[in-house]
């Protein structure tokens, strides 16, 4: 088949950072799977912006949470387009975990969705992409640095830079798996101005980023032959910052 026939699972795409990799992967003429827990309608909204720019997707709903729903949303995607190519994991919960706060419950919900779906949505989706295939796992700038308000969700983001790079090792040479860490793309909506303006100037390049530099590291990495076990840094040099 054509490249322009390629299928690629996006999760967690109806808003945010999700959907501007759905929309960039279709925008490169990708068929993409448009994966939604609680935002069906603004994953109903993805699909019809893809459509209408000519493109092509369908939505898919699924609770990453049901330890049984990540191979299924891989078996339906297949069910429904007839082919895999590449998965990018990008559902994600980022919420604060204050020390002294921290309950088993949330720790194992944000591990649930963070680090175990993305293993296992990985895992079936093995099982389907072709040789050449790829998988790139969203994790953040957090694996990286220490942020003391965030420690489960730096903890998931860090396990995934690992499974990265171990999926990457086990999968070899039929699949290609990568990573991106985002760094500040969209600020929280909790962020006061003053604080944004801070984190501005203290990195590097002396600005925020946007979803749209995401997605630029995304297509890179679906195409990029030789690149495998390697998660790029995307953050305007926050983690080199004096």
């Amino acid at each position: 088949m054509p490249d322009a026939m390629r299928v690629a699972l996006v999760t967690g795409a109806g808003h945010r950072v999700g959907r501007a990799l759905a929309l960039g992967i279709a925008s490169a003429g990708w068929r993409v799977a448009v994966h939604y827990n609680a935002s069906g309608p603004q994953a109903a909204e993805t699909v019809r912006l893809i459509e209408s720019a000519g493109g092509a997707a369908g939505a898919l709903g699924a609770d990453l949470a049901d330890p049984l729903a990540p191979a299924r949303l891989v078996r339906d995607v297949v069910a429904r387009f007839g082919r895999l190519d590449a998965v990018v994991n990008s559902a994600s919960i980022m919420e604060a975990t204050p020390m002294g706060e921290v309950t088993a419950e949330r720790w194992d919900a944000i591990m649930a969705i963070n680090l175990r779906a993305p293993f296992l949505v990985a895992q079936e989706a093995a099982r389907h992409l072709p040789e050449g295939g790829s998988i790139i796992n969203i994790a953040d700038l957090a694996a990286f640095e220490t942020w003391a308000r965030f420690v489960a969700h730096g903890a998931s983001k860090a396990g995934l830079v690992y499974l990265t790079r171990a999926l990457a090792s086990l999968l070899a040479p039929r699949i290609r798996v990568n990573g991106v860490a985002p760094g500040t793309v969209l600020l929280p909506e909790w962020i006061d101005p003053a604080t944004a303006d801070r984190w501005a100037a203290t990195t590097p390049l002396r600005r925020h980023g946007t979803p749209d530099d995401v997605v630029k590291a995304v297509l890179y990495l679906l195409d990029a032959p030789y690149m495998t076990g390697e998660t790029i840094i995307v953050d305007g040099g926050r983690h080199v910052r004096r």
